[in-house]
């Protein structure tokens, strides 16, 4: 048998791991990994067009299997081009392994061609960041960025010199157990303590919910039925919360909706729950808080707390359901629920009347035919800006479907390179990039990819032909919009000329049929849906001189989109409340 070089190894023990494929473009100091690959049967080449791309599929793989996931950059700017995607897999606490190829090692600090420092350039949007400079140092190397990634949920970045990878590996392979789960964390009893005791004496209490709440729908919805709390969620903790919930109160945030403000504000105590939620403007200075959270490191960093629980949200709840006093009041709750379905009755009211009807279409009416027609186990992929607001309002969880997005990071053009990586995870199960026409031309490279690997991802395109998020941050500071709109092509098209299924809609009636066409057929589709510029949402609470901005920006502008079938969810909702 012949000797294993370095890049043979290191695929190896990737392959131990869990990483099934690696997503990347090839280049010079890559070749002796790439072609390791190549080699290797229990592992795949996947090639982008852009690295970032390669970052995101990654990310959005792991995010979609909670497996380990691998991306590659050769030398210099090929690695350079990860560092987007991986910022976001980071903050979304994605396990991803980069491997950063590197110039010849003995050229490392002279000012060689394509020289930078990936173990310095990355050390930001990681935990670990090191680089290989010797063949016998590869393997607990290696070996440590995996544990890194997997065990605190990141990215690791592995940076190899492409010399060092085509070395002989070192006698007798390093073989050792690799953690490729993590464990539950259970907070200690003085913080139960303290909580339940906190949770008792409290006559009102609100939770807020987030991505941490994944895998505790069951013990979220049993707390609160106990002690009688309505229940809010971020963004991230929306496929996780939404559904089922009959203590439902909509979503805080700059997306926000519903009655979540109200509920965190007018309670006695707010508890939240698994949720790094960034904008503090939106949580309340003058009531009691608790935060559980995994990571410690969030516990407190964007509100004061009264009480900082360590320990993920499930076994929490688990620990702290039995303990607490069951409450017998719901009068807050029959409020928040009461104000919610208002709140949702009026935003219909006021926006959907003949949606149908109107063109340009409403993207509002998009999301909710999106809805009703996609399968109930896809997965959506969200692009950063107006998708954002329209997936939050009408993509309905039920705890199958996957909504991923840059939903911390905040990139644009993430939607279709994520959707690379949600559908390599199982090419028969529906994955739709719901992408806006900015974002998916700044990487529209990436359908090509779709059409290489045959993947049957739906671009659904929301071409309103302007960056609407900037235009709406523009009117908010009383600014007149500058340098939003877009010069676009017929995107269906362009992807009809790539090889693809491609279809444009400028009437509403069209729009079920082109969506169903794109559905049924096998290979890679977009949907190209001409949308009403016009259509901008702002937050459910906003400020007086946020208002004035408006004013002095647009004399006719549409302030809040409608809400699907959250407004039916909250209508079933308020028949439950028991009348006296």
């Amino acid at each position: 048998m012949a000797k294993q070089n370095v890049a043979e190894q290191f695929v190896d023990i990737l392959t131990r791991a869990g990483v099934r494929r690696m997503y990347g473009v090839v280049g010079d100091s890559l070749n002796p990994v790439v072609d390791a690959v190549r080699r290797h049967k229990g592992i795949d080449w996947v090639h982008v067009r852009h690295e970032e791309a390669a970052a995101f599929a990654a990310g959005a793989e792991a995010q979609v299997t909670g497996q380990l996931t691998a991306c590659a950059g050769s030398c210099g700017p090929g690695n350079l081009h990860l560092i987007n995607g991986l910022y976001d897999a980071h903050r979304s606490m994605a396990p991803v392994l980069a491997l950063a190829s590197h110039i010849p090692s003995s050229e490392i600090g002279l000012g060689f061609f394509q020289e930078t420092h990936p173990d310095r350039l990355f050390r930001d949007c990681s935990h670990y960041s090191e680089m290989i400079s010797s063949p016998s140092q590869m393997p607990r190397l290696l070996n440590t960025a995996i544990q890194h990634a997997v065990g605190r949920s990141g990215v690791s970045v592995v940076t190899l010199p492409g010399d060092i990878a085509d070395e002989p590996a070192p006698e007798g392979a390093y073989d050792t157990a690799l953690v490729t789960s993590r464990p539950s964390v259970r907070p200690g009893d003085a913080e139960l303590d303290a909580l339940v005791e906190m949770i008792n004496k409290a006559g009102k209490v609100t939770l807020f919910c987030g991505a941490g709440c994944k895998d505790a729908h069951q013990e979220v919805m049993r707390l609160a039925e106990l002690i009688k709390s309505p229940v809010g969620h971020a963004l991230r903790g929306k496929e996780w919360i939404q559904y089922d919930n009959p203590y439902d109160v909509g979503m805080s945030g700059l997306l926000g909706y519903g009655a979540a403000y109200e509920a965190t504000h007018e309670c006695d105590l707010l508890i939240l729950l698994g949720t790094d939620f960034p904008y503090n403007a939106f949580l309340p200075d003058d009531v009691q808080i608790a935060q559980v959270d995994v990571r410690p490191e969030h516990l407190g960093r964007r509100s004061r707390l009264d009480l900082a629980v360590w320990g993920d949200v499930k076994e929490t709840l688990k620990c702290l359901i039995p303990r607490v006093q069951e409450k017998t009041n719901r009068r807050f709750l029959d409020k928040m629920l009461k104000k919610h379905a208002d709140a949702l009755e009026g935003v219909v009211k006021a926006y959907t009347r003949k949606v149908e009807k109107h063109v340009p279409i409403h993207p509002e009416y998009v999301a909710a035919v999106l809805d009703d027609m996609a399968d109930d186990d896809a997965v959506f992929t969200v692009d950063t800006g107006m998708c954002n607001v329209w997936a939050a309002r009408y993509i309905t969880p039920n705890g199958r479907r996957r909504v991923i997005g840059s939903f911390s990071h905040g990139s644009m053009a993430n939607a279709l390179p994520m959707a690379i990586g949600a559908q390599f995870t199982d090419r028969r199960r529906q994955v739709v990039s719901m992408s806006g026409d900015g974002g998916f031309a700044m990487l529209m490279g990436e359908f090509l990819t779709l059409v290489q690997y045959d993947l049957p991802v739906k671009v659904v395109l929301f071409n309103n032909s302007s960056l609407g998020m900037v235009e709406l941050e523009m009117l908010v500071a009383g600014l007149p919009s500058h340098g939003t709109a877009n010069t676009n092509p017929d995107f269906a098209a362009v992807a009809e000329a790539c090889g693809a299924f491609g279809v444009r809609v400028e009437k509403p009636k069209d729009l079920p049929g082109a969506l169903k066409a794109a559905f049924r057929h096998k290979g890679p589709a977009l949907v190209d849906v001409v949308t009403d510029p016009n259509a901008l949402s702002i937050p459910p609470k906003i400020k007086k001189d946020m208002v004035t901005g408006f004013a002095l920006s647009a004399s006719k502008v549409v302030l809040d989109g409608g809400v699907g079938r959250m407004l039916q969810m909250a209508r079933s909702n308020l028949r439950n409340v028991p009348r006296p």
